[in-house]
């Protein structure tokens, strides 16, 4: 096996080691002196075995000592290789909660379809900090970058048209994520903006906020929802909601622009399926930035060390108080 030692200086001890065996065979020899005979004919028939296993239990006692020693010095298996992906990606997705999100051209609407396919995002990046920026002629914090994405997907959930004054304030949308997420230390920072119209509200430049991404190094995903030509929007009239057919507008080469500025990427979704579709991509996408092709990792292998040195220690001690316990 290839092995490699995390504390290699501990195989110094092997000096005490060998310092242990000469001083056993010295002590041996001072108690064992020799003895010349004329003649061993006498002596046939009397030899045993047992006074050279006692030998044994000294052997035993030092492959116990020199293990020992390997497991100090911390073995380690290092032809173990393996594909990780590292953590460290902060994700801030900004949502438009206009009025024209309800357009029926999504099942059962562009709004509820987009939060739908966002918690799903959410759900299959459990490592990663995500928050929540909505937006419609003006914009606010939802959710600050969090690892608690179940509290995440509550509010969610509790995302609505109307909560605040109508419009499409795609600059104030994109200049609200990025504050929140430009101090991150994160490995990777990306905004999701998601937006069906054309920006038309709000005292920020869309392409100003892409500056101060750009400047930042947070890449801009930006989606366009909505089918092309028409799509059925309800509308309120004297006679209670109704449905009506109106244009679909949104300003392509802005969001083209945005992304192609900050490193991003622009989709454009015009149904369920394909909303899904971009969020598969993007997720695809980040993973792969931080996929790390192979590392090296090592396995710790002390264990299989102090197995045999603790079997060899209990084999010892049997020998010692048994079958060898009346020598000397």
């Amino acid at each position: 096996m290839n092995y490699t030692y995390a504390n290699p200086q501990f195989f110094w001890l092997f000096i005490l080691w060998c310092a242990a065996i000469g001083w056993y065979i010295w002590r041996c020899n001072q108690l064992y002196p020799s003895v010349r005979l004329s003649s061993v004919e006498g002596l046939k028939g009397v030899r045993t075995v047992r006074p050279y296993l006692y030998h044994g239990l000294f052997v035993l006692r030092m492959l116990v000592f020199a293990l020992l020693i390997v497991i100090l010095a911390r073995p380690q298996r290092s032809n173990r290789w393996e594909s990780v992906t590292t953590k460290g990606i902060d994700v801030m997705v900004a949502l438009d909660i206009s009025g024209s999100m309800l357009a029926q051209d999504f099942k059962p609407n562009r709004l509820e379809a987009a939060k739908q396919v966002a918690r799903q995002f959410v759900s299959g990046r459990p490592d990663d900090r995500i928050g929540l920026v909505v937006f419609s002629g003006e914009s606010f914090t939802q959710c600050p970058l969090t690892t608690d994405h179940t509290a995440l997907i509550n509010l969610f959930n509790n995302i609505h048209s109307g909560m605040i004054e109508d419009g499409t304030a795609i600059g104030l949308g994109l200049a609200n994520a990025v504050t929140r997420i430009k101090d991150s230390d994160a490995v990777s920072k990306v905004i999701i903006l998601l937006t069906d119209g054309v920006n038309n509200q709000g005292t920020i430049d869309p392409l100003t906020a892409a500056e101060i991404a750009k400047i930042d190094s947070i890449r801009v995903y930006t989606i366009g929802v909505g089918s092309r030509g028409t799509a059925p929007v309800p509308v309120t009239t004297p006679m209670g909601v109704r449905i009506q057919n109106m244009k679909t507008e949104i300003d392509e080469p802005l969001l083209k622009r945005i992304a192609d500025m900050t490193g991003g990427k622009y989709f454009r979704a015009t149904g369920n399926d394909s909303l899904k579709i971009v969020y598969d991509e993007i997720d695809g996408l980040e993973k792969s930035r931080i996929n790390v092709q192979e590392h090296h990792k090592k396995s710790e292998e002390y264990l299989f060390f102090a197995q045999i040195a603790l079997g060899l220690f209990i084999l010892e001690v049997l020998l010692r108080y048994t079958l060898l316990r009346h020598l000397p």
